[in-house]
């Protein structure tokens, strides 16, 4: 016992160090599992996940990532433009991922058990090179 007194403060490091470590992981689970524009391009092509942009309508006619459809986060619950088979991949992005993570969460709720956000949102997937169109 005198031993863990009169060293307190490595206990403490310890602890402190390993809670460090594994923050991310179990912070992961807030939001969703998250994808690089990377893997998000492998789960369309050997998946066939499907692209879902949560950006405002004007947002998504300014910009949107090839082939995603536009479902806006507010209308996310009563969207008839999601998939019917929910055991499809989604992958959801807005313009930098901060309410594609809320979204994922909601689709979760809502039997989407596979969606995932993109980490970084529009503008990784735009510095990943990766094509973007615009609407008319």
């Amino acid at each position: 016992m005198k031993f863990f007194i009169d060293n307190w403060f490595l206990f403490l490091a310890a602890l402190t160090s390993g809670g460090l470590l594994l923050w991310p992981m179990l912070s992961r689970g807030v939001g969703g599992a998250k994808v690089s524009p990377t893997e998000a391009v492998m789960l369309i092509n050997r998946e066939k996940a499907v692209l879902i942009d949560v950006s405002e309508p004007t947002e998504f006619a300014a910009g949107h990532a090839a082939g995603a459809k536009s479902v806006p986060l507010a209308g996310l619950e009563s969207s008839t433009d999601l998939p019917k088979n929910k055991a499809l991949p989604l992958v959801v992005l807005c313009a930098t991922g901060a309410r594609a993570s809320r979204a994922v969460a909601i689709l979760h709720k809502l039997g989407y058990a596979n969606s995932r956000a993109l980490a970084g949102g529009l503008a990784a997937w735009r510095e990943a090179s990766l094509p973007v169109e615009k609407s008319a």
